[in-house]
């Protein structure tokens, strides 16, 4: 190995593939062989028989598509509010002045300390929910994208400001198009943000979604179930994952990301 050399892409497959392999494996290892009581820890049979049973006894594809309705909600509604802003602040030095301190004070706040609070203004029905990812993820994305945005290269602004573009134009034409990448990578990232939030939200006040399954597992005991609602949130992730990748590289051919 060599450090920041390039792999194949099969290299790449086998050696993402073996890892999953070997967890897999030591998990096998810690539970079959009785090293760990099956009250603590499934083992990999219970958990897709768990699992099974979620699907098609228990209605879990609902709580599935809940799940993923709460994210992507609320996600977009940060993104909706962030991007804009975020794109102003790096731009603008004067918003940057106005908006970064309280911005960068209300990142380090915990969405889940606004349950209480929110619960109380919203009720606990799904606008609850879509507050809490959208508070957790909003801050975060803001400040994000206007450093994206202020880190475009200087002597392409002035380039642009040389052939005669003005200020709007600076923006429209420079500064979005070279930032835009990075934004959507910025984006991704957040998503993956956004799920720990919807499971947060879904553990108190609410009567579906893949959180109140879990919680309602951990007063059963029920670790392959548990276990199994966790994994698929972790697919779900990784789908999204690969499939904002493959939306950034068509849509940003430009991009070295």
């Amino acid at each position: 190995m060599k450090p920041l050399a390039p792999i194949s892409s099969p290299a790449r497959v086998v050696l993402g593939i073996s890892f999953f392999v070997l967890f897999v494996a030591g998990w096998s290892f810690a539970t079959f062989g009785g090293f760990v009581s099956k009250t603590f820890l499934a083992n990999p049979l219970t958990m897709i028989e768990d699992g099974w049973f979620l699907l098609t006894k228990q209605g879990f594809l609902f709580d599935i598509g809940m799940t993923i309705w709460r994210v992507v909600g609320g996600f977009v509604l940060a993104a909706l509010v962030a991007v804009p802003l975020g794109i102003l602040m790096g731009a603008y030095k004067p918003v940057e002045a106005f908006l970064e301190p309280f911005v960068s004070f209300a990142r380090y706040l915990p969405a889940s300390a606004f349950i209480p609070l929110l619960i109380l203004w919203a009720g606990i029905g799904e606008m609850q929910k879509l507050l809490v990812i959208f508070i957790g993820s909003v801050f975060q994305l803001i400040l994000m994208v206007a450093v994206a945005v202020g880190s475009v290269r200087r002597d392409l602004v002035e380039a642009s400001l040389t052939l005669g573009a003005k200020d709007d134009g600076v923006l429209r034409r420079v500064l979005i198009p070279s930032a835009a990448p990075e934004i959507a990578e910025i984006l991704r990232l957040v998503l993956g943000w956004a799920w720990t939030y919807v499971i947060v939200a879904e553990l108190i006040g609410s009567s579906s979604g893949i959180g109140h399954m879990i919680i309602d597992s951990q007063a059963l005991l029920a670790t392959g179930q548990i276990i199994f609602g966790i994994i698929v949130i972790g697919i779900i992730g990784l789908i999204s994952d690969y499939v904002f990748k493959a939306a950034n590289k068509r849509l940003f051919p430009w991009s070295i990301i």
